[in-house]
């Protein structure tokens, strides 16, 4: 508003009046124009002809001037924009041509680093076999060492020797139990490393053979044991019961010497197990026995019989198909040829391919299999019809195959039978043998002699077929099913609520159909079931609950010291490295005592924690039951190696923004950490990791959108150790260098083992 005596006049007093919207100076007037404007508001606020003309055009050339100025700043902005793009353009194209320059000299760096360690590590596992080897042979135990040179003759003698053994007292029984238990475990591991197929048959076989040696002891010493039921009654039931507890087995024994028709059923009170029967066995000559083995030597039964062959896929979030293969960083130990770093695209997809074929790359192909959803990963048996498998092949592709509970359905030609998935479910806490025996004739004195008859057909079966029973005359089933109770094993852990699941000897594989009336409590930890016959049973959990990840954590505690974490989907937890030892750690308070505060190396550890439920492990088939982001497997394994190596002075973090850069690039958070404490909010970095180039981003957790834009005065690297270096301290690159071979490889093994990159 104009400061003039007129122009604020007239404002005030159009602002009183019904044109409050004019706004116009009247300085320029003539006075007779003004008195003429001040007349027509005081007739009624009405304009002449000409005012009207004049204020349009005045209106108009405000219009045009503001546009004009409009374009003009559109113009200089788009002129600034196209500049800044430019400069950033030349900026950027001078940072990958210095990346382009230098980074032969990196690779070979990287090489080097992993060719040092790997020979360093090579030197200290064969050390370490020596030493194992000898320490075996100075035992002098009489257990064959299956590592040996005589392994076949030494095991068949072994299990022929034990065989022919008479001993059946339950003692030595379990000792020698216990020792070959322990030769077991020996077999199992060569199996798994095993590359040569008739070495690996070798070892199944003897494996097989010393397992089922171990039950059938476990048979004699039960027949031991009910021969004698008559000296050992309890006088308030009037029938023969026992627990025999050791570090591998429980064994509950109930003998029938009373006959009470109005018996329902025991309770094994300091075993935590118990049974029901029915009322027409209440007065047979039966022994029942719930026989409780921490190890499972049945599922390796079922896998053998039926074996699968599973295609790897790649499950994305995302929807990306892209695989790109072209890395040249090679395996740790792998040198370059004539001192150049092979490029060539041809070359590099040729390595992917046969590493993928040999099963040594980490499998991230694609299939039509990788539609279907977490929980429908059905498999045929075998002798199933071509028809149905076609039918149920479709289903797959089309990702249209459901499973209404937590079970594998499969239909036969004849009746419905729901067979187990042991790549989607494995068996915890070891196998119940749930079995029903005729009592063996009892002694009796006669004139101070104990008469008893001696059978020589072992321990027999009763039998109780309910598939065969009929209903009898008041509508009921001749074969009623029979109840069992557990208490869950305290070395173990059920996320979810226990499936269970029973053994079928004449398959040879576990099946849940069958099982009914199931209760689970899960404030006591206990489940009680029936079952249509007395069988083996296991409880099982879904083998990848835990998937996929909510977010993990690699944090340096010292040199070669770090602790990583994995927040799991249903679970925390967290793993101590020190060295090449690692450390479970737990919010749990009750159960594994075994397994918490322990210290052992990564192997075993995984395999331990495989047992106790807590599974954050992938394998090859994991990409068919979990969700996962398809990223190239060369880079994400080359991300691991280059963690691993500066794990004792960087911690690595989780990002959102991993989901969002696509298959071929990864995203991690990382920091240059000294202290045991947390890491300080605020400290960390976000980097993008390429198959051809690594750089510091801008943009951080807290960004709404994800941008690929570099952080500002950083550069580009071909590797991320070189990348890091550029904001590492003196001390921090220091640590770094000092990083013991075996720290490095238990890192990078526990890496490997859980891939976060590629399942959080």
């Amino acid at each position: 508003m104009s400061d003039c005596y007129c122009c604020k006049y007239v404002a005030i007093y159009v602002a009183m009046t019904t044109h409050t919207r004019m706004r116009m100076c009247f300085c320029s007037y003539s006075d007779a124009e003004v008195l003429s404007f001040r007349m027509s508001l005081k007739k009624g606020g009405k304009l002449s002809k000409a005012q009207k003309l004049k204020q349009k055009q005045e209106e108009e050339e405000r219009r045009l001037q503001e546009e004009e100025e409009a374009r003009l700043n559109a113009e200089k902005e788009e002129q600034e924009t196209l500049e800044r793009e430019k400069k950033e353009k030349e900026m950027l194209e001078r940072l990958e041509l210095k990346a382009r320059e230098c980074r032969e000299n990196e690779l070979n760096e990287l090489r080097h680093l992993l060719e040092n360690n790997h020979a360093a590590l090579t030197k200290w596992k064969t050390d370490s076999a020596e030493k194992t080897k000898c320490e075996r042979y100075m035992r002098c135990d009489g257990i064959p060492d299956p590592s040996g040179i005589l392994t076949p003759q030494d095991i068949n003698t072994y299990i022929s020797l034990w065989r022919d053994d008479p001993e059946v007292n339950i003692t030595p029984m379990l000792k020698q139990c216990s020792i070959a238990l322990e030769l077991v475990e020996e077999l199992e591991g060569l199996l798994r490393d095993v590359k040569d197929p008739q070495e690996g048959q070798k070892y199944q076989e003897a494996l097989i053979n010393l397992q089922e040696l171990i039950h059938f002891k476990h048979q004699l010493t039960t027949e031991d044991i009910l021969k004698g039921a008559s000296a050992n009654i309890d006088t308030e039931t009037g029938n023969m019961h026992t627990v025999i507890k050791d570090d591998n087995i429980t064994l509950c024994l109930w003998a029938n010497l009373k006959k009470n028709p109005r018996f329902k059923g025991f309770k094994f009170s300091e075993a935590g197990m118990g049974f029901e029967l029915p009322k027409q066995l209440a007065e047979s000559d039966i022994a029942v026995r719930i026989l409780h083995t921490r190890y499972d030597h049945l599922s390796l039964l079922a896998k053998i019989s039926h074996p699968r062959i599973y295609t790897p896929s790649c499950r994305p979030l995302e929807g990306t198909d892209k695989i790109p293969t072209d890395i040249d960083l090679p395996e740790q130990g792998e040198t370059k040829v004539d001192g150049e770093v092979k490029e060539d695209s041809e070359m590099q997809q040729k390595i992917v391919e046969e590493e993928v074929q040999s099963g040594q790359g980490l499998e991230v192909w694609k299939s039509a299999a990788s539609l279907q959803s977490r929980k429908n990963s059905p498999h045929s048996p075998e002798g199933r019809a071509s028809q149905t498998q076609i039918e149920i092949e479709t289903l797959r592709a089309e990702g249209e195959m459901t499973s209404s509970s937590e079970q594998l359905t499969v239909m036969d030609c004849s009746e419905q039978v729901q067979m187990v998935d042991l790549m989607q479910y494995t068996p915890l806490g070891g196998i119940f043998y749930y079995d029903l025996f005729h009592l063996p004739p009892q002694a009796h004195q006669v004139n101070g002699w104990k008469i008893r008859q001696v059978l020589d057909t072992g321990l027999q079966v009763f039998p109780y077929r309910p598939e065969k029973s009929n209903i009898d005359d008041n509508g009921a089933l001749s074969c009623p099913p029979v109840g069992v109770s557990v208490m869950l094993p305290d070395s173990v852990v059920f996320l979810e609520t226990p499936q269970v699941a029973c053994w079928d000897a004449a398959g040879k594989q576990w099946r849940i159909d069958g099982i009914s009336d199931v209760t689970y409590k899960e404030e006591e930890a206990k489940i009680s079931f029936k079952m249509a016959s007395f069988q083996a049973f296991a409880l099982m959990q879904e083998t990848y609950a835990n998937f996929p990840f909510q977010s993990w954590e690699l944090r340096p505690l010292g040199q070669d010291s770090a602790v990583f974490t994995v927040n799991g989907a249903l679970i925390d937890l967290s793993i101590i490295i020190q060295g090449n030892q690692c450390m479970l750690q737990l919010e749990q308070e009750k159960g594994l005592s075994h397994l918490k505060g322990k210290w052992m190396n990564s192997p075993a550890l995984q395999r331990a924690m495989l047992n106790a439920g807590l599974n954050i492990f992938v394998n090859e088939y994991t990409d068919k039951y979990v969700c996962s982001y398809c990223k190239d497997p060369l880079a994400e394994h080359a991300a691991y190696k280059q963690m691993a190596l500066f794990a004792s002075a960087c911690a690595f973090s989780w990002s959102k923004w991993n989901a969002k850069c696509g298959a071929e690039h990864l995203v991690l958070q990382v920091c240059e950490h000294h202290s045991p404490a947390p890491v300080p909010k605020g400290s960390w970095s976000l980097y993008l990791l390429g198959t051809q180039c690594s750089k510091k981003l801008e943009i951080t957790e807290k960004n709404e959108a994800f941008s690929p834009d570099h952080y500002p005065g950083s550069k580009f690297h071909s590797t991320l150790i070189h990348m890091l270096q550029d904001n590492m301290s003196t001390d921090g690159i220091s640590r770094t260098k000092k990083s013991n071979c075996l720290f490095i490889n238990t890192v990078q093994s526990l890496l490997c083992a859980t891939r976060p990159l590629m399942y959080s």
